[in-house]
């Protein structure tokens, strides 16, 4: 994408060729269209990257509306674009393709405003608590709002509190309603905000309740290897018979080479296949 300066008739608006020219926040942009030739492996590690990224954002949105509003005041973008970006740069990891988001770095706000320390989080019975340091040393007040998010990552859902708790206060409890997502993996979030709104904290990233879940790519590595390893077991065993036979007819027959060829393969593979139970 491209800005379009304005010339001697304007702008120009529309389709011309294979260039399409619009505005975008105000701006006079304009993008090339046309098919495109088979993506690089570069290409195709962007595009997942921006997939995980917009899953990530698009859960997260009712919270990110909010907290991303002040910095993107007097700017081109929004709160929306500002998240994206920053996410994509700073809270992923993994190679291609098996990129994921890295949960402890992920950005929900940027801010002034002071975070409270020592901030914590348990698993209630049907919901999470928190507690954190009430004290101020710097340009906090007692009426911050606290803002909390929780991410939901098995189900691609997020529960989002945008008035959680005062400051003051120094604990709360957040119901989680449904019953299954309790004991499901959770990314818990919280930033505060001033009770005038003109200023924010950056996020700060709780914790994780619940441990990881395993994405489909792990579960993908997980099945191929028990695959290739219950034919290693196959082979292994007709192999160890067979070399154990003492028969000269069976060690010299093409079927038994091919069959040490296989079992070697095969037991080489395993060293280096992803997806071993730990």
């Amino acid at each position: 994408m491209a800005k379009c300066t304005i010339g001697p008739y304007g702008h120009p608006s529309g389709k011309i060729g294979n260039v399409v020219f619009y505005m975008l926040n105000g701006q006079p942009v304009c993008r090339l269209i046309g098919r495109a030739g088979k993506p690089s492996l570069k290409q195709l590690a962007n595009r997942q990257g921006m997939s995980v990224t917009m899953d990530l954002v698009t859960a997260l949105a009712d919270f990110i509306n909010v907290s991303f509003k002040l910095e993107a005041e007097g700017t081109v973008r929004n709160a929306y674009n500002l998240a994206t970006s920053y996410n994509k740069k700073q809270a992923l990891t993994g190679e291609y393709p098996n990129i994921k988001v890295d949960y402890s770095k992920v950005v929900l706000s940027y801010g002034s405003l002071e975070m409270a320390a020592d901030m914590k989080v348990s698993k209630g019975e049907d919901g999470i608590n928190l507690s954190w340091d009430t004290n101020v040393l710097r340009n906090g007040d007692n009426d911050d709002i606290l803002m909390l998010a929780v991410r939901h990552p098995t189900s691609t859902r997020a529960s989002t509190f945008l008035n959680a708790a005062r400051r003051s206060d120094g604990s709360c409890f957040i119901p989680i309603h449904e019953e299954r997502m309790i004991d499901e993996q959770m990314e818990v979030y919280v930033c505060f905000k001033s009770a005038n709104e003109k200023l924010i904290s950056d996020s700060f990233y709780v914790g994780n309740l619940n441990g990881q879940a395993e994405t489909d790519g792990e579960k993908f590595e997980k099945e191929k290897y028990k695959a290739v390893k219950a034919r290693f077991d196959q082979v292994a065993a007709d192999y160890e018979k067979k070399r154990n036979s003492y028969d000269s007819g069976i060690l010299q027959s093409k079927s038994f080479r091919q069959l040490s060829t296989e079992y070697h393969a095969l037991k080489e593979k395993l060293k280096h296949l992803p997806g071993k139970p730990s």
